[in-house]
């Protein structure tokens, strides 16, 4: 049997309990203390056994044999180290594109904490030195989503139930994302969506409320309906979107659509500027029906969360909304709510 096709069988008959690790993976672990659990296969019995335990020092010689142990596909990590694989590839979320071995729903788990992570640092300080980095990390999903778009789904059904700036930004995010590729699904089959396109689409919806990181924080966290003048300072978020998008060299028409109109609605009451219909394009149509499902569906200060489809349906009825990316919410919703 060819080297290739030993390891294949190996890693297909232990695929449901174990990672098989591959070189890439194995450099970005601490190189004398991995940080998790190792397995080798062991040819002579056809058994996975213990390699070293997480944290434990090894040897020089243990350094070399490892790297050729993974060279020959013989090293693995147990799936009930799971939550430690997912923590240390979210901060080298670029391991996903390499790592062959790891479902569908693994890597899901990785990009929902590596994202909602990153954009909680970056609205904390929002500079161009941090958002260097979330900006990395969503060209990974790009990357991720370009080969594959139907691999959204896997995130859609990840969405963070508690209201922060950083969970309501994930969750706005994946499901603008999945809205958009489910309503463009020929274009995106014929590979007629450009890559700079989702770039810039998915920084916008990810980043639509960075104005919010200028608001108060006590402000946001009130549990009784806002007065006038906090409602107005509140409001002010898109305008102060807006400013610091040049501040971080993002002025591209996708991203400013998205953070100065996901208030506007099309019956014209929205805010800030009352636009209406003919003056709103796709993108801040989508921004703003995300943007409403996802503050709704998710416990906030001052309500409880609504049942996603109720949320929808609700949408659906709303003039201020599109009716076809609310058709489109409404079915991605229900497909959600079936059994996996």
């Amino acid at each position: 049997m060819a080297a290739a096709d030993k390891k294949a069988s190996i890693a297909d008959a232990l695929d449901e309990q174990y990672y098989q690790i591959n070189l890439d993976i194995l450099e970005s672990f601490s190189k004398y203390r991995p940080p998790l659990n190792l397995y080798r296969f062991k040819e002579d019995v056809a058994r996975v056994l213990p390699y070293c335990k997480a944290g434990e020092r090894l040897s020089n010689e243990q350094v070399e044999q490892l790297a050729t142990m993974v060279d020959e596909g013989f090293v693995f990590v147990s799936r009930a180290d799971h939550p430690v694989y997912v923590k240390h590839i979210s901060f080298q979320l670029d391991l996903v594109l390499v790592d062959k071995n790891l479902h569908e729903t693994e890597i899901a788990d990785i990009f929902t904490q590596a994202l909602t992570r990153r954009l909680g640092e970056f609205f904390t300080q929002p500079v161009p030195m941090v958002f260097a980095k979330l900006w990395t990390d969503m060209m990974v999903l790009t990357e991720y989503l370009y080969h594959d778009p139907n691999r959204i789904r896997a995130l859609s059904r990840r969405l963070h139930q508690e209201h922060n700036l950083a969970n309501h930004s994930f969750n706005c995010g994946v499901m603008g994302l999945a809205v958009h590729i489910k309503a463009h699904s020929k274009q995106y089959e014929a590979g007629d969506v450009k890559r700079k396109y989702l770039d810039h689409l998915t920084a916008g919806l990810f980043l639509h409320d960075l104005g919010m990181s200028k608001i108060p924080a006590f402000m946001l966290e009130k549990d009784k309906p806002l007065t006038g003048e906090d409602r107005g300072k509140v409001q002010r978020h898109t305008q102060l979107g807006y400013e610091m998008l040049a501040k971080l060299d993002l002025r591209f028409p996708e991203v400013e659509e998205c953070v100065t109109d996901h208030h506007e609605r099309l019956n014209g009451s929205g805010y800030p500027q009352k636009k209406q219909a003919q003056a709103l394009g796709p993108l801040g149509r989508l921004c703003a029906l995300v943007d409403s499902y996802c503050a709704m569906t998710v416990k906030r200060p001052f309500a409880p969360a609504m049942e996603p489809g109720k949320a929808a349906a609700q949408l659906a009825q709303d003039a201020g909304y599109d009716p076809e990316f609310s058709r489109i919410l409404q079915a991605l919703v229900m497909l959600q709510s079936k059994p996996k």
